[in-house]
């Protein structure tokens, strides 16, 4: 793993998905291989090494935080949107606790996308925000799968008993489910949406794959390798015209409305 400590001029920005959002590294560990901060990551920056294998880490970040959110509105804050903000080396470094305790300070609402165990760190905090949701992305409830696709993010067990204990202590979790995976991640949506029902979680979003510059390359090397079965079907749907996607929708629609489990859809 390669580890830069840099410094950033800016911190809190505004974002599509909510007001602001912050991004205390550039690159991720988790090497998620459908990831589109890849193509967005490289484009920002001079990196060439295999994706997941890098981290810049903004050591300055809650100082720049410290001065910028003086001069800013109000707002909903998204942690993070091109990497997670509880990958590894958030354990050492700490900088996602250090912004958290700023906005509390000045009491702007988070969202919080993670695909990390380490998230029940910052509990305390959590549970002092007036606004706080916490999302978890599950692709898959297949670990085997999981481990193909997300292979240094926390297990789905883990991840289940981390939505379990934010859960016990009054946190709104809401789940990603994205991308869905063709045949994959879509052949136990039953299991899966049941699954939600237990946990009691109080939304579900839902996306397809969408194809950045240079991600079929990684995607098309993972089917080749583990599920080269399937390399021509998902040829078809990311590529070619096809109802998969709308079908697709139908049926988690139904399977929602039969569950009363909260959904939206984000394609």
């Amino acid at each position: 793993m390669i580890i830069k400590e840099i410094n950033c001029k800016t911190l809190l920005n505004k974002s599509k998905i909510e007001d602001y959002c912050i991004n205390c590294y550039i690159g991720c560990s988790h090497s998620c291989k459908y990831c589109y901060a890849e193509f967005i990551t490289r484009k920002m920056t001079s990196h060439k090494e295999e994706w997941g294998s890098f981290v810049d880490v903004k050591i300055n970040a809650p100082n720049i935080l410290r001065e910028e959110i003086k001069r800013k509105k109000k707002g909903k804050v998204f942690l993070s949107s091109l990497t997670d903000p509880y990958q590894p080396i958030e354990k050492k470094y700490e900088l996602t606790r250090k912004c958290l305790e700023i906005l509390l300070n000045y009491n702007f609402p988070i969202v919080v996308q993670t695909k990390s165990y380490l998230v029940l760190r910052d509990l305390d905090l959590f549970k002092k925000f007036e606004s706080c949701k916490i999302g978890f992305t599950i692709t898959t409830l297949d670990d085997d799968i999981r481990k193909i696709f997300e292979p240094n993010s926390s297990s789905v067990e883990e991840k289940i008993k981390a939505i379990e204990i934010l859960k016990n202590n009054g946190i709104f979790v809401y789940i990603f489910f994205g991308p869905v995976l063709p045949f994959l991640s879509d052949e136990n949506l039953e299991e899966y949406f049941n699954k939600m029902v237990e946990l009691n979680i109080d939304e579900v979003l839902i996306d397809k794959l969408n194809l950045k510059p240079g991600l079929w390359n990684s995607i098309r090397k993972v089917l080749e390798t583990n599920y080269p079965k399937l390399l021509e079907e998902w040829r078809k749907i990311l590529f070619l015209k096809n109802n998969y996607w709308d079908l697709l929708k139908k049926r988690i629609k139904r399977i929602c409305y039969e569950k009363k489990i909260k959904y939206i859809f984000c394609y």
